[in-house]
């Protein structure tokens, strides 16, 4: 069933390919995403967009086929081939469209998958961090010219601290005792935070930052290396949409530069890994360091913090909603996600001066 439903959607898109069988990519936790595989290379990769959690599909199909397209046309002294080693590159529908929608209302897109390549869950050496670094200094570089203005925002507010806080501080008024209780200490170093942690968002919202185009999803499994481990291109563009570089550079960080598991409950095992950092940020300027303005790269290290404060943030709200957000496997789940953030930044900020 689902086979011969593959292939008639597959179908729809303009292409050389024949379809033979099909491979579920579960490295995603919102859509659901094939490998489908042709007769004859290239093969390709078949994409459905969650519309329950992306409120305007065709809007989010449309900005990253933009910005590949953008790409696309800097690399032009490329060949086709190693083009589409470099940059995502999308298929349109027979009727022209970037994205077909089925009977039951799903919107699909299709990319040309980039054979001999491979994505890390985690990173275990520096040369990893630096070619990830170099991806997204390249990425930002290469889109610098795009106008945002253009780019649907896809997830409204996504990264606004106000917007957090406002979050966090009506989930204070229905907490219950209990709750409010175990995370007391945790709440207290949210307001005592507050004013810093609005630092990039005023600086934004003055125009003393400039908006551009941001991936808004840099965690290292979306830096996609050759099997020599050099970087060859981001992906999971589903996020892209106007924002600063130091949202993209400090979620990169906070992913990258935790020594434990976003959810490991023995803090000590917690630490900021400052050789991860410097390998990162190293590969990052080498690309971009001559597109970004001094205000721009004085605030680099304070975007890191912000972003692993704004999950904490993000976790800490959740716990005192009652876990209304995210899957949680046992009560304190949260909290302990938030305790784990927070015990990042500590870290962070004693490293600091290594920095």
């Amino acid at each position: 069933m689902l086979t011969e439903k593959l292939k008639f959607i597959f179908g729809q898109f303009e292409h050389q390919g024949e379809f033979e069988s099909y491979q579920e990519l579960a490295s995603g936790h919102i859509n659901d995403t094939y490998l489908i595989k042709t007769k004859k290379k290239p093969h390709f990769v078949l994409q459905r967009i969650n519309h329950g959690v992306f409120k305007d599909v065709p809007g989010l199909i449309e900005n990253k086929v933009a910005v590949s397209k953008h790409i696309q046309e800097k690399l032009k002294n490329l060949s086709v081939k190693k083009q589409k080693r470099r940059v995502l590159a999308f298929a349109q529908t027979k009727s022209g469209e970037s994205y077909y929608r089925d009977e039951e209302g799903n919107y699909w897109n299709l990319m040309y998958f980039i054979d001999k390549s491979v994505t890390y869950e985690i990173v275990d050496n520096d040369d990893i961090a630096y070619q990830g670094g170099r991806l997204l200094g390249q990425f930002l570089t290469l889109t610098s010219d795009f106008d945002a203005s253009k780019l649907t925002e896809v997830i409204p507010k996504f990264h606004d601290m106000s917007f957090r806080y406002s979050q966090f501080e009506d989930a204070l008024k229905i907490a219950s005792k209990e709750r409010l209780e175990k995370a007391k200490d945790y709440i207290k170093q949210v307001e005592d935070l507050k004013e810093e942690m609005h630092i990039l968002q005023k600086l934004k919202e003055s125009g003393a930052i400039k908006l551009r185009v941001t991936h808004n999803d840099t965690k290292i499994s979306n830096a996609l290396f050759n099997k020599k481990n050099k970087g060859l291109c981001l992906i999971d563009t589903d996020t892209v949409m106007p924002g600063i570089v130091h949202y993209d550079f400090g979620d990169a960080i906070r992913t990258i530069c935790n020594t434990a598991a976003e959810d490991e409950t023995d803090l000590d095992l917690v630490e900021f890994n400052v050789d991860y950092y410097k390998a990162y940020t190293k590969g990052f300027l080498k690309k971009m360091k001559s597109s970004l303005t001094p205000t721009e790269l004085k605030y680099l290290p304070l975007a890191a913090k912000t972003m692993i404060f704004i999950m904490a943030l993000r976790f800490l709200t959740d716990y005192l909603n009652n876990d209304i957000y995210y899957k949680t496997k046992y009560p304190e789940h949260n909290l302990d996600r938030a305790k784990n953030q927070f015990k990042l930044i500590q870290s962070f900020t004693e490293k600091i001066n290594q920095l």
